[in-house]
């Protein structure tokens, strides 16, 4: 199959946007992406079509049903399997030159120095509870001078945040440090990655929204558009052109509500606004669990 593919040839349609040279360029490239789900698989599929050719990839899980409906790995024929091991597939049949090294193990402290050895820039895709390892994977990508790209599915839109070596550090945006629970940390996260909240004017069953159960509500137009906006951001940054938004800012666009937010916020987290938003968020979550215990008899 490989003697049949020719690289200049499969990518031809992206010439012109970039010119061959910086085709080589990306090709040449070298990609970590932690987590293969909802956004991390198609993460890993829009920067093959790219162009990009090396890449890391890791996740420890395998497909089931639940994630039938936003996962590009996910189908019947493939439940049950790893998802390293089915991305790397779907990967190699666009591009089967590309060079994978898979971590089926995921990502831990033990393996992260292999896993971001010679990257050019890490792309998140971990689960949205992921806390402890997203601040280690962050931490380390800051040490060794990385850049690191999150684009959050909410909604129907995306949340962009990217955070440069030497500028505002992923804990200090989002005012992590040990000693929060899980709850606090979903909260201070969830307001970081869009504080514009454009998503939750239509949110229609809030109780789909279980923090404390790590649970929420996604759609496939969300993690499509992830894609697409991170794919955009890695393009400028490998080839060193166009503007790149380093959080304290950040970009939030929703399809459903057809608005796009470009938001500032000095201080991350301990902003004024962020905190009241905060706030503001505890207090409907402790309201909710109180109406939802209520109305469970037995339940105190």
């Amino acid at each position: 199959m490989s003697s049949a593919f020719d690289y200049q040839t499969a990518f031809a349609r992206t010439v012109g946007w970039v010119t061959t040279s910086e085709l080589q360029r990306m090709r040449g490239a070298r990609i970590a992406i932690a987590g293969l789900g909802g956004v991390g698989g198609a993460h890993l599929l829009t920067l093959v079509r790219l162009g990009i050719g090396h890449f890391r990839i890791a996740d420890p899980d395998i497909f089931e049903l639940h994630n039938m409906n936003r996962q590009v790995g996910a189908a019947l024929s493939r439940l049950d399997r790893p998802k390293v091991e089915v991305l790397e597939e779907m990967a190699r049949d666009i591009n089967p030159e590309l060079e994978i090294d898979a971590f089926p193990q995921g990502i831990s402290p033990d393996n992260l120095d292999a896993f971001l050895a010679g990257v050019d820039v890490y792309v998140d895709g971990l689960d949205f509870f992921a806390f402890d390892i997203r601040r280690q994977v962050f931490a380390a990508c800051a040490e060794r001078g990385i850049p690191a790209v999150t684009v959050a599915p909410l909604g129907m839109g995306a949340a962009l945040l990217n955070f440069r070596p030497g500028g505002m550090s992923f804990d200090a945006y989002f005012d992590l440090h040990d000693g929060l629970d899980d709850e606090e940390l979903a909260l201070r996260f969830m307001i970081g990655l869009a504080p514009a909240m454009l998503q939750m004017g239509y949110l229609a069953d809030p109780t789909a929204v279980d923090l404390a159960a790590r649970r929420g509500p996604s759609t496939p137009m969300a993690c499509d558009l992830c894609a697409g906006v991170m794919g955009t951001e890695v393009l400028k940054l490998l080839l060193g052109r166009g503007t790149v938004t380093w959080a304290p800012r950040g970009v939030h666009f929703d399809a459903y509500r057809q608005r796009l937010a470009r938001t500032w916020r000095p201080g991350g987290n301990r902003n004024p606004l962020h905190r009241l938003l905060i706030r503001m968020a505890r207090k409907r979550l402790h309201a909710q669990r109180a109406h939802q215990r209520a109305a469970t008899p037995g339940v105190q």
